[in-house]
C-alpha cells in the first residue's frame, strides 16, 4: 500500500482529499503546516506528497525544496496544489515550482477525477524510480561481489606463482654453474624449468612452457616437472632427450589435458665428454655463446622443427649433439623473454634479445641486468607473458 502525505492548511480540503484517496486504497496521512509535514515525511517516507502552495509560515515551494533536498525523499513524487499557472502571466511561477523540485501541479478548484489520475501517474513514476534504485543497489552489491572474487582470484594466482617458484631448483656451482630468472606475468602462465645430475657424468637441463594462462597451466607445468624430476616415465633413458620427449608426448596428449599442450627444450650435458645432447619440441632455440676472446664470440642456436608436446601421438623427436668449448654459456628461455611489445607496437624479437645476451657475455652482466634491459623496452607496466631465463656456464 502506497503512503500519501497531504499538507494543506484548509481543513475542509484536507478532509475531502483524505477520504478520496483512502477510497482509492492509499495509506493517507494529513497535516496542516509545512514544518510538521517535513517532519512526517522524514519519518514515514511517503511515496507521494500533495502540498498546497499558499500556506502561512512555510509555503509549499519551500516545503518542496526542503523535501527534495533529503536524499531519502528525493524520489518522492511531489504535487503542488495551486491556483497559479492558469493565467499566462503566471507561467514563471510554474517554472519556480519545477526548479524547486515539484513533479506535478493541480490547480484549484480541484477536479477529483483529475486528482486521482495524476496520483496514479505519480505513483507509477515513483515505483519506476524505486525499481531503478533497487537495480542500482543490486548492481553495486554485484560489483562488490565481483571485486571480492577478483581479489580472491588474484591472491590465488600469486599463491600459485609462489608455489611454482618454490619448486624451482637452487643454483648450481662448480664446473657447471647456473643462474635463473623467473618472472610471472600478471596472469600466471605455465613456465617451469629444472636441472639436476642424472648421475656423476650427466646433467639434465630443461625449460618448458605450457599453453595458456592461469592456475590450470601452472598446475600442468608442475605435473610435468614432477614426472621429470622423479624420472617416472616408463622405459625411458633420461640421458637421451629424444626418448624423453617421445615419452612426454605419449603421457601428455592435449586431448587428455584440457586441450593444453606445451613446448620444451631438453638437454643432457656429459661432463667428461664435454658434449651436450639436446632435443626441442616447438620451443624457442637455446642460444650457446662460445668465446675464444672478448671480441670473438660464436653464436649457435640450438633449434629443431619438431612439434610441441601433445599435438599428435607417436611422434619421433630428433636429437642433436654439440661439443661444448671452455668458457661457453648456454641460455634457455621462454618466448616471453623476447616477444615484448614496444612503444611503437612492434614486437622486439629474438635477434634483438640475442644481441642483449651478447652484451652480457662481453660485460659479464647478471640476469637481473638482462631483465632491466627487457623492462626498459617493454611498453607496459607488466609483461604479457611469463618470462623464464636460464643461464648455464660451462
Amino acid at each position: 500500500m502506497f503512503k500519501v502525505l497531504i499538507i494543506d492548511d484548509d481543513p475542509i480540503l484536507r478532509t475531502v482529499l483524505k477520504r478520496t484517496l483512502q477510497n482509492q486504497g492509499y495509506d493517507v496521512t494529513v497535516t496542516s503546516n509545512g514544518e510538521e509535514g517535513i517532519a512526517i515525511a522524514q519519518q514515514e517516507r511517503p511515496a507521494l506528497i500533495i502540498c498546497d502552495w499558499m500556506m502561512s509560515q512555510l509555503d509549499g515551494l519551500e516545503v518542496c525544496r526542503r523535501i527534495k533536498a533529503e536524499p531519502e525523499l528525493a524520489t518522492t513524487f511531489f504535487i503542488l496544489l495551486t491556483a497559479k499557472g492558469a493565467a499566462p502571466g503566471e507561467e514563471e511561477d510554474r517554472v519556480r515550482g519545477l526548479d524547486a523540485g515539484a513533479d506535478e501541479f493541480i490547480s484549484k478548484p480541484i477536479e477529483m477525477n483529475e486528482l486521482k489520475a495524476r496520483v496514479r501517474a505519480g505513483l507509477r513514476i515513483y515505483r519506476l524510480n524505486q525499481d531503478l534504485q533497487n537495480q542500482k543497489q543490486a548492481l553495486e552489491v554485484l560489483n562488490q561481489d565481483l571485486q571480492t572474487q577478483k581479489q580472491i582470484l588474484e591472491a590465488e594466482l600469486v599463491e600459485a606463482a609462489d608455489y611454482v617458484r618454490s619448486l624451482l631448483p637452487s643454483p648450481l656451482v662448480g664446473a657447471v654453474s647456473t643462474e635463473a630468472l623467473f618472472l610471472p606475468s600478471v596472469q600466471l602462465g605455465g613456465d617451469c624449468f629444472d636441472y639436476y645430475w642424472i648421475d656423476d657424468e650427466n646433467l639434465a637441463i630443461y625449460l618448458l612452457d605450457v599453453s595458456g594462462h592461469g592456475v590450470g597451466s601452472a598446475l600442468l607445468s608442475v605435473s610435468i616437472l614432477n614426472v621429470l624430476r622423479s624420472q617416472s616415465l616408463p622405459k625411458t633413458d633420461f640421458c637421451q632427450p629424444s626418448e624423453v620427449l617421445r615419452a612426454l608426448n605419449q603421457a601428455f596428449q592435449m586431448s587428455n589435458h584440457s586441450d593444453k599442450y606445451f613446448t620444451i627444450w631438453y638437454g643432457v650435458y656429459n661432463h667428461s665428454k664435454r658434449q651436450l645432447v639436446y632435443a626441442n619440441a616447438g620451443h624457442p632455440p637455446a642460444v650457446l655463446l662460445s668465446s675464444t676472446s672478448a671480441t670473438n664470440i660464436q653464436v649457435i642456436q640450438l633449434d629443431s622443427l619438431d612439434l610441441p608436446i601433445g599435438f599428435l601421438p607417436d611422434v619421433d623427436f630428433d636429437q642433436s649433439a654439440i661439443e661444448i668449448e671452455g668458457n661457453s654459456t648456454l641460455y634457455i628461455f621462454s618466448d616471453g623473454a623476447y616477444e615484448i611489445s614496444q612503444s611503437d607496437d612492434n614486437i622486439w624479437g629474438l635477434n634483438a634479445f640475442i644481441d642483449v645476451l651478447l652484451s652480457t657475455k662481453t660485460n659479464t652482466y647478471q640476469l637481473k641486468q638482462v631483465l632491466t634491459e627487457i623492462m626498459s623496452i617493454n611498453a607496459k607496466a607488466s609483461l604479457d607473458d611469463d618470462l623464464s631465463l636460464l643461464k648455464v656456464n660451462f
